[in-house]
């Protein structure tokens, strides 16, 4: 079937969805490539630094913990699949595989890093993953033929669906996003509510998520409160409080970091200490600045 027939033989309902998804899926594509921050580890938009983020409350946080070290390479992944598969749903070029592809990006999403919103129709990534199953059980139950024949034809289509995403890609980083700054000024303007001044004792440590959106860690001694990220300077891991040595460790490369001299690297590959947190105290709050 080609172009103009799929679109005629639609009904409109079924158009509707296959615009949307489509169109929605390319623009998601170009969000992330027109993003410096993206694929820039440290940024707070950076790919590694989101997913550090989705692994503390995500029920497939192992999952994603053991993915932070190839973090560039996922983004890049994710990025080219959403200009691929939104291109080939609008475009007609193996459509129920790019549905099962719409369908399988939105799911992972939506474990990764929507699960616990409350109530669950809040979050998008649900209500994409029911759009996407329902458009590819449609064009799967139809019978349509969407498998691309090995010939020169079924070739020339999948290189365009490869082309576009590798294009849009590479357009997008001509037009960077000018407003990331000024929304991450904005998000540092107010404060954030971590716990109660009263309920942190000396020697307690605490887990949160920054206003920037990565994990973080709360510490408590003697001398006043303070707090670091818990995005590993390396290669983006999530980085754990050890009770015992009283260090925070990498678990993805083996670095070390004391977290009462400063952050500083103790051992591993990292070369930089934790990034600082600015933490105050108001009224009866411990608050991120």
């Amino acid at each position: 079937m080609n172009l103009k027939t799929s679109w005629k033989n639609q009904l409109w309902p079924l158009r509707v969805l296959r615009i949307w998804l489509g169109v929605t899926w390319i623009y998601a594509g170009w969000d992330k490539a027109s993003d410096p921050g993206f694929l820039t580890s440290g940024s707070p938009t950076f790919i590694g630094t989101q997913l550090s983020a989705y692994a503390t409350s995500s029920p497939v946080g192992f999952a994603i913990n053991k993915m932070l070290e190839h973090s560039t390479q996922i983004g890049i992944f994710v990025m080219l699949s959403e200009f691929a598969i939104g291109a080939a749903t609008l475009l007609w070029i193996a459509p129920t595989w790019a549905a099962l592809g719409g369908f399988a990006m939105s799911l992972s999403l939506w474990l990764a890093s929507s699960w616990h919103v409350k109530p669950y129709f809040l979050a998008s990534d649900s209500a994409y993953t029911i759009l996407w199953l329902s458009y590819f059980l449609f064009l799967y139950g139809s019978r349509r033929k969407s498998n691309i024949a090995l010939d020169r034809r079924g070739f020339l289509r999948v290189s365009t669906v490869a082309a576009i995403a590798i294009a849009g890609a590479e357009v997008g980083k001509l037009f960077p996003k000018s407003s990331a700054a000024a929304v991450a000024t904005g998000a540092n303007s107010t404060v954030k509510k971590i716990v109660k001044d009263a309920a942190f004792k000396v020697g307690a440590t605490q887990t949160f998520v920054s206003k920037a959106g990565t994990p973080a860690i709360l510490f408590r001694t003697k001398t006043g409160v303070f707090a670091y990220s818990a995005v590993c300077t390396h290669e983006g891991c999530t980085v754990q409080f050890n009770s015992a040595s009283k260090h925070l460790q990498c678990g993805c490369h083996g670095a070390v970091f004391d977290p009462f001299s400063g952050a500083k690297v103790l051992a591993g590959p990292a070369n930089a200490p934790l990034a600082k947190i600015k933490i105050a105290t108001e009224g009866a709050w411990i608050v991120e600045a």
